[in-house]
């Protein structure tokens, strides 16, 4: 398998985690690195184990769930998404600043789940094809990590562009990634 067509794949995966980073941070007056390493590691650590699972599945695993995995996919990340729109416009600023760590916890490992659905077909595929999984996995992690640290520092530079509303803009994000992926599925 050639190196273009491995960073092609690794980066096509990896913009669902900088778009999600990137919607997360928006609400952010600023992510420090230890918080956006975090993110990347769990996002990039999703991503290269994903198409690992889903190259030992082979075929079994794709019958199982090929048919509805853009829905779990969909599901997910537009519940995020409007819980997000719900804290833009239904909290006040004493109840956000008393809210969790939106980096850490159950809340981004949905989030990553969800962005690495998309990695396990890719991993079913390469199984399919008897071509090797170890190096696109470490390719695809490693991108993924990089691509979730630069979204999680624009962030903070979009959100004081947008203003207020920056969890918002946030939110609606993750909602059209979500639909983005439904639609990718339901067109195919």
């Amino acid at each position: 398998m050639s190196v273009v067509f491995v960073l092609g794949i690794a980066v096509a995966l990896a913009m669902d985690c900088f778009a999600v980073t990137l919607g997360l941070a928006c609400g952010e007056k600023g992510l420090a690195m230890k918080r956006a390493v975090r993110m990347g590691a769990v996002f990039g650590g999703f991503q290269a184990a994903m198409p690992v699972i889903g190259w030992f599945a082979g075929d079994r695993m794709l019958g199982l769930i090929g048919s509805f995995d853009h829905w779990i996919a969909f599901g997910l990340l537009a519940a995020i998404g409007g819980r997000m729109i719900y804290e833009s416009v239904g909290m006040s600023d004493e109840e956000k600043a008393c809210r969790p760590d939106q980096t850490r916890g159950k809340r981004l490992l949905v989030l990553a789940l969800a962005t690495s659905v998309d990695a396990l077909a890719v991993g079913l595929s390469l199984g399919v094809v008897r071509t090797g999984i170890l190096v696109p996995a470490a390719v695809i992690g490693v991108t993924s990590f990089l691509m979730t640290i630069v979204g999680a520092k624009l962030g903070p530079v979009v959100g004081r562009v947008v203003g207020k509303r920056a969890e918002l803009v946030g939110g609606l994000i993750l909602i059209g990634i979500g639909v983005k992926v439904l639609v990718e599925h339901l067109t195919a």
